[in-house]
């Protein structure tokens, strides 16, 4: 069934007389059939059998024709234009072949025949005007052909009785024609309406989905955005079950920080839609990419970890090429994390929340790689959690406390100082790890205050060990960068009376890395005070020659790791390259993890005065560090702990 305003005018007048047409035919052809029949015996076969017989196989064909279903041509508008101007030219030939017909058939009969006749003219030319008010131009053309050959026909005849019913035929036509031109004006009107309302209907429901689409896409890289990701991975779950598997992944550039802070943040605009660019064309069909926000994009991938850290390669990969931005050739990294339902996660929020911190750890721990979310990450996670739970009631006081390990002379093993490390023993946990602790602290906000209190104990050991030995404490990067932390470490070193030359403050480049200028200038008000500036762990891959220069630094710690080549010639050469270049910048250096008396004899060959390590003394509280201080000095005071 055709609706008001769903084609166009023509294909709609079209669809109307599809309906009409057929009735038609079949009253023209009901009608010529009786009109043959009465005149039967009056007439000569020619006008009673066989020109009726054409005329109504005519009108099957006719009806048939209008009768067949519609196809995909018949709805268009040129199609239907041609076939309603062939359809006017069929009507008026079809007219002009039944009034001629008739009026030939009036020549024979009495009055009832020739009242017949003129029935006939009448009442299916009036029929056929009904059947053609969707063609308009048809039925006047037929309503003037037909009546006004019968009326010309009556006058010829001259008979008042049939010139009176020719006229009141016309004047009937007339009116009936008047009203079916409104008729059609009314059709014309209610379609051109519908056809306008149609419009706006699509418009506005192309506007909503423009709308829907705008609010589902990252203005700035045009790709799917953060609202668009969770709905899509909410729609999964909702059509997944157990058997199926899906993944969900997190990417996060690195390095993407100093891009924005060294070519300004239109460059680093930029990037993004280079990289997005890039995502969108590497991204597979069975995969969507989408940009979280800043730096961070979401993936889902229909298919396991294996498939998915494929994809997450690939996509990182396509982001670690150079872009060229303007005149500069950049180029970022970037990590990843994955999650897996229903491996990992069952919930929207867990699945993200797993492939987020899969994410942190290869930020952290393994950083440019992809990292799948596993048990051992999940028992981290456990962990984390209770540590976090327990330090955020703890009593720092009571549970926080610190061991010495001794820092001695290469020539005599003479003790020139001691290394605070901390302690944390917690009611609920036991021992936590000293790395845990930090950790947790700056997840939790609470670096300040354990670092006050560990540096209260240090102060108080410090006041207890002899004058000649010195205290190395350790900073993080928070502690550094926080200038209230500063303060406060400076007001207790005051109000403690001690020597600040007797502190040695420990500091890795890895923490300063984020914040070098503000790390440099708090180092340098500590150093103000009387306070020495260690860089620890020198040579772990963060260090470098620059980081000597720009930092205000008196001693330099070799990391570990280079005690155990202390055994090879190679290792030797470069630790002692090591050892004169800081000797030629005026900083005194002291060897980490010296575990063997060989290792301990090689860093003294080496050039290395201090060193420190298990073969010289494990940590220890310092009770234990005042009883072996109390001893005769050499190289038996540490014997029981080497």
């Amino acid at each position: 069934m055709h609706r008001a305003g769903q084609y166009p005018l023509s294909v709609a007048q079209y669809l109307r007389l599809r309906e009409h047409i057929p009735p038609l035919y079949g009253l023209l052809s009901v009608n010529a059939a009786v009109l043959a029949f009465t005149h039967r015996n009056l007439a000569p076969p020619l006008l009673v059998y066989i020109f009726p017989a054409i005329l109504i196989a005519a009108c099957m064909i006719r009806m048939m024709t209008w009768m067949r279903p519609v196809t995909a041509d018949d709805l268009d508008p040129a199609i239907a234009r041609s076939r309603l101007h062939r359809t006017f030219g069929v009507a008026v030939v079809l007219a002009l072949a039944f009034v001629a017909w008739a009026l030939w058939l009036d020549q024979y009969g009495g009055p009832y025949e020739h009242g017949h006749v003129a029935v006939f003219v009448s009442v299916t030319v009036l029929g056929c005007v009904f059947c053609l008010n969707f063609l308009p131009l048809a039925a006047v053309a037929v309503c003037v052909t037909v009546l006004g050959t019968f009326l010309a026909y009556s006058l010829w005849i001259g008979t008042e009785v049939l010139i009176a019913i020719a006229c009141n035929i016309v004047l009937v036509a007339g009116l009936i024609l008047k009203v079916l031109r409104d008729s059609y004006c009314s059709f014309v009107d209610l379609e051109t309406s519908q056809r306008d309302l149609n419009l706006e209907r699509r418009q506005a429901q192309a506007l909503g989905e423009e709308n829907a689409r705008l609010a589902q896409t990252d203005a700035l890289t045009g790709m799917p955005n953060r609202r668009y990701f969770f709905a899509t991975l909410e729609s999964l779950l909702l059509r997944s079950g157990p058997e199926d598997a899906f993944s969900v992944g997190l990417i996060d550039l690195d390095r993407f920080k100093p891009v924005n802070d060294t070519h300004g943040h239109a460059q680093g605009d930029r990037l993004l839609q280079v990289i997005g660019g890039r995502m969108m064309g590497q991204c597979p069909a069975d995969a969507i990419v989408a940009r979280l926000g800043g730096d961070e994009f979401g993936l889902i991938v229909m298919g396991g970890p294996k498939q998915a850290e494929r994809i997450a390669n690939d996509l990182c990969k396509a982001i670690r090429e150079p872009a060229r931005i303007g005149e500069v050739m950049i180029s970022v990294g970037c990590s990843a994390g994955l999650s897996v339902f229903p491996d990992t996660a069952t919930t929207v929020d867990l699945l993200f929340d797993r492939a987020d911190f899969a994410l942190y750890h290869a930020k952290n721990q393994k950083r440019g790689q992809c990292v799948l979310f596993s048990d051992k990450l999940e028992r981290m996670i456990r962990t984390e959690q209770a540590i976090d739970a327990a330090l955020q009631g703890a009593d720092l006081a009571s549970e926080l406390s610190l061991v010495f390990q001794p820092i001695v002379a290469t020539e005599d093993l003479d003790p020139v100082g001691v290394e605070c490390l901390a302690r944390w023993h917690s009611p609920r946990l036991g021992q936590v790890a000293p790395e845990l602790l930090i950790a947790a602290a700056e997840r939790l906000g609470r670096s300040r205050d354990v670092t006050l209190t560990l540096f209260d104990l240090a102060l108080g050991a410090l006041a207890r060990l002899p004058a000649s030995l010195r205290v190395s404490f350790n900073l993080s990067g928070n502690d550094i960068c926080n200038p209230g932390t500063i303060d406060a470490l400076l007001a207790r070193m005051s109000a403690a009376g001690c020597d600040p030359r007797r502190v040695l403050i420990e500091i890795t480049e890895s923490s300063l890395i984020s914040e070098f200028d503000k790390a440099s200038s708090a180092l340098e008000r500590l150093r103000e005070t009387g306070m020495r500036i260690a860089l620890d762990d020198f040579g772990t891959g963060y260090s470098s020659l620059s980081s000597l220069h720009q930092l205000p630094l008196d001693m330099v710690k070799i990391d570990r790791s280079f005690a155990t080549r202390l055994d090879e010639a190679a290792g030797r050469r470069l630790i002692t390259a090591i050892r004169h270049l800081a000797r030629s910048l005026s900083l005194e250096c002291v060897i980490e993890g010296i575990e063997t008396e060989n290792q301990l004899v090689s860093a003294r060959l080496a050039g290395f005065s201090l060193a420190q390590g298990y073969f010289i003394a494990r940590p220890m509280p310092l009770d234990d560090v005042l009883a072996r201080l109390a001893r005769q000095p050499g190289a038996e005071m540490w014997s029981v702990a080497g």
